[in-house]
Parts: C-alpha cells; structure tokens; sequence
C-alpha cells in the first residue's frame, strides 16, 4: 500500500506533511519511490495553502486530477489538509469536492489515520499490521526508546538534514491580509517537554539542523501564564543540541514587535543559534502599515534593524513585503522602495497583494492597485533587491567559510552558512551530505556562492574517515513547496 502526500506552501506545512507521512508508515503504507508516479499511489493527500493565489490554484488543479482518478479507481483514498480546509468545519467545501474522503485541519493527523484505520477493519488489516510493525521495530531500533514517539518516514531517516519543528500553532494577530488566523486558528504554544522531545528524536535520526516555526514564533509562550518565552526555549533547545551533536538552530519568523532585547542577545551569546533573524516589514510607508495593521512605523522598524545589527555581530536579515496592498499609491510605495535600500537586507521575499476571502483587507477594502502596476512594482523591488544582495555577497570573495551541507545538486554540493546563504561546491570523492565544511568562495552573486574545497580541508576529511563518495548513492532531496 502506497501514499503519496503533495506539499504546498510554507515550513509549517512541510513539517505537518512529515507528522502525516510518520504516521502512514506506522500504518504499514510505503511512500511512492522518488521517480514513480504519483498517480499510482493508494492513498492521496494535498496539503494546502492559501495565503497566495497560486498556491491555491495548484491545489484544486491537482483536486481535479484526482476527482478524475477516483472516477476510474473508486477505492484510493483522498485527503485534503491544510489551510484550504482551516480549523472549522469546510461545510461548503464537503459539497464542492464530495470526492474527497479526509478532511485534515492543519497540523492535525488524526482524521486520516482514523479512515484509515476504520477502513482497514475490513481491508487487509493483517497484512498492513504485519508491516506495521515491521517498520515500526526497525525504527524503535535506530532510536532510544523514550524518543521513539517521532519517527521520520523512511525515507528520510538517517538522510534529512534539516528539519522544521513547529513551537507555535495558529496566530492571534490578525493583520487584515493575513488569512491563518482564520485557517489556522488561534495562538498556542507547545510545552517545552514535548518540543525538547522532539528536538532530541530528529537529532538522534541524523538532523544537523532544526529551525523552530512559529506564525510569529517570537511570541512563543504568550498564551501561557507565566509560560517561558523563546528566548528561554532557545537555551533550553540549544543544551539539547550540545548534547546531542545538532549543529544548528534556527527560528521563525518573528514580528518586530515581539523581538526583545532577550531574545537577540539569546541569538548573539549561544553559539549553535545561527546569526539569521526573519522579521517581516510588509510596507515602508506608516499608513499602509496602519491599514494593515501592523503596529509599527516605518522608522519602528529601521531602530529595529540598527539594534539587531548592533546585537548580533555578522547577522543576516530577512525580511517580507507586499506591494499593491488597498490603496497604496505610487508615492506610499516608493516608501517601501528607500527603506530597502536604506536597509540593505540580505533578503526580501516579495509578494503582489491577493485578496484572501474572509480577510479584512477583502471584506473592507477596495482591491484597487491594476495588476499591472503590482507587477512592475514587485519588478522594481526584486531589480533593487538583487543589487543590493549581489553588494552584500561580493566581500565573501576569497573568504573561507564553514557550510553546512545539505545535499547534492546537479553534480554540485549545496550547503548554506550560519547567515542562510546558498553555497555550491564540487567534490566527487566522499560524500558530504550532514556535514559541516569549510570552503573557499571563488564566485559570488546575488542568489548563491561557488566555492572551491581548499586541500587542507580534503586532507583532514581524509584523516577523519570521512566514507568516500559512491556516484550511485540516491540522495533523497528535502521537501519543497
């Protein structure tokens, strides 16, 4: 019996994707092999996001294939999860999609491993119990019995580098373009036992890295009365990762107004926290930011981006922004232009406004920025970006810098440093994959590195024992949206 789960959308969805997949191994299902077809599995799930249009077009394009794929195969299973489902129940969404057997709120598992088990009493349950347990017992093997509560899906135990671990489910701000509160629900944080829990069982099925989500993971432990806050959770998560050998510790994304003084200088003394804060802007103009309710000025968050600058030496910054939101005018937007050049991020993930149905921005606020004005001023913003980028990467020019590598791609090792940035490398005479390497940048632009391996560094892997690289070796790539 075969599974196949498609991920749309953001970390927290690649990690809610991952909960499912463990729990359909312990089951007894096997995934669909890397290049076969997806269509041929037994069991189909999409796990959705809204927060784009384009995202939510891919989601009911690849319903439509499998509406079809019911019709001629009645007995696969269908599950749909994520954001397009939301917290509540999707009332109309049942009579729309009536092929869909599962419906699975985001960051839930148990509506489908509960079809699937209710069905299975009268399927073949004895041979899905015997691989069941099978697949369980050679997990519980590779791990210590009090951690064996998360295992990772075969497939990437023993070979997934990095790993997402959710600290805060749902949102409480609601920002009136922001539609997770309404799928998502409200804010809570997780005990710290279970995230430690968590943190410990990735490290020992081979993680190097764990990043911890939230929607605005700086408000971590708000919801709990006199609950820890991240800043305490990061020290606690990085006496896990000393013990445990887990390289690196990443978080977010943060809310600038939740970034406190404690938490950067949590970032700046622990050593395993990597020197990389994501803290969105949205706009550079104070009345957009208003209507979006943000709740904070444009010159709140320039201050911001001193002090963590100030905090944390070598830090990377990363940032959001959304041009063409309600009334936004040429002039309001060219505000947002100078705050990112002013700023100099070292990365701006850029979005055109869509309005997001059941959101204030769409319920109380015209759409009125054509759409081909957003178009060029997210050109304008990504032109400006990859300058500023290609400025900030160019002195790591005949710098050596240590990478984590996560991967092979297309013949080339790919690996970030502490500050997220992408770096390539060529090797063919170990493998690389898991471990921390320095590397001499030879190349530097605006997206990525190349680099060269120095020999004093092919020299010490030869003195550590480091296996040496088999060409045939599958490398199983991480999750994507």
């Amino acid at each position: 019996m075969k599974y196949h789960i498609q991920t749309l959308g953001c970390q927290m969805n690649v990690a809610d994707s991952q909960r499912l997949a463990s729990a359909l191994e312990q089951l007894g299902y096997e995934p669909i092999e890397p290049n076969g077809d997806p269509d041929s599995a037994d069991v189909h799930v999409i796990n959705t996001c809204v927060v784009r249009q384009q995202a939510e077009d891919k989601a009911w394009g690849r319903l439509q294939q499998l509406r079809k794929l019911k019709e001629k195969n009645p007995n696969i299973v269908i599950g749909l999860m994520g954001c397009l489902v939301g917290v509540k129940d999707p009332l109309r969404l049942r009579k729309q999609v009536p092929f869909v057997d599962v419906f699975i709120p985001p960051s839930e598992i148990e509506p489908m491993t509960a079809f699937l088990q209710d069905r299975n009493i009268e399927a073949d349950v004895v041979t899905l119990e015997v691989a069941k347990r099978a697949r369980l017992n050679a997990a519980m093997d590779e791990m210590a019995p009090e951690q064996a509560e998360l295992v990772l899906p075969a497939h990437e135990r023993g070979t997934l580098v990095s790993a997402h671990v959710p600290v805060v489910y749902g949102c409480s701000h609601a920002c009136t373009f922001c539609i997770i509160p309404f799928r998502r629900g409200i804010e809570r944080s997780r005990p710290v036992g279970e995230i430690v829990r968590e943190v410990r069982s990735l490290a020992q099925q081979g993680v190097k890295e764990i990043t911890l989500l939230g929607q605005i993971v700086d408000r971590y432990g708000k919801d709990i009365p006199d609950g820890p806050n991240l800043a305490q959770l990061l020290r606690v998560v990085h006496q896990v990762a000393e013990e445990e050998d887990l390289y690196r510790i990443r978080f977010l994304t943060s809310h600038p107004n939740w970034m406190t003084d404690e938490l950067l200088e949590t970032v700046a003394e622990l050593p395993r926290v990597m020197p990389h804060i994501e803290v969105p802007i949205q706009a550079g103009n104070d009345l957009v930011l208003e209507n979006m309710k943000r709740g904070y000025t444009q010159q709140q968050y320039r201050d911001l981006i001193a002090k963590i600058r100030r905090i944390i030496p070598n830090v990377a910054i990363h940032t959001d922004i959304i041009v063409g939101f309600p009334g936004e005018t040429h002039e309001q937007f060219m505000d947002t232009y100078q705050v990112l050049a002013d700023l100099k991020l070292d990365k701006a993930h850029l979005a055109m406004y869509s309005p997001r149905p059941g959101t204030v921005s769409e319920r109380r606020m015209q759409d009125d920025v054509p759409k081909e004005e957003k178009k060029q001023r997210h050109k304008m913003l990504e032109e400006l970006q990859a300058q500023v980028q290609a400025e900030i990467n160019a002195p790591y020019l005949g710098q050596t810098v240590e990478i984590l590598v996560e991967d092979l791609h297309k013949g080339k090792w790919r690996g970030r440093t502490p500050q997220n940035k992408l770096v390539f490398f060529e090797d063919n005479s170990r493998n690389w994959k898991g471990r921390l390497v320095n590397v001499e940048v030879v190349w530097t632009g605006p997206y990525s590195m190349q680099a060269r391996l120095p020999k004093t560094e092919a020299d010490q892997a030869d003195a550590t024992g480091i296996p040496t690289f088999d060409p045939t070796l599958e490398i199983i790539p991480l999750a994507t949206s």
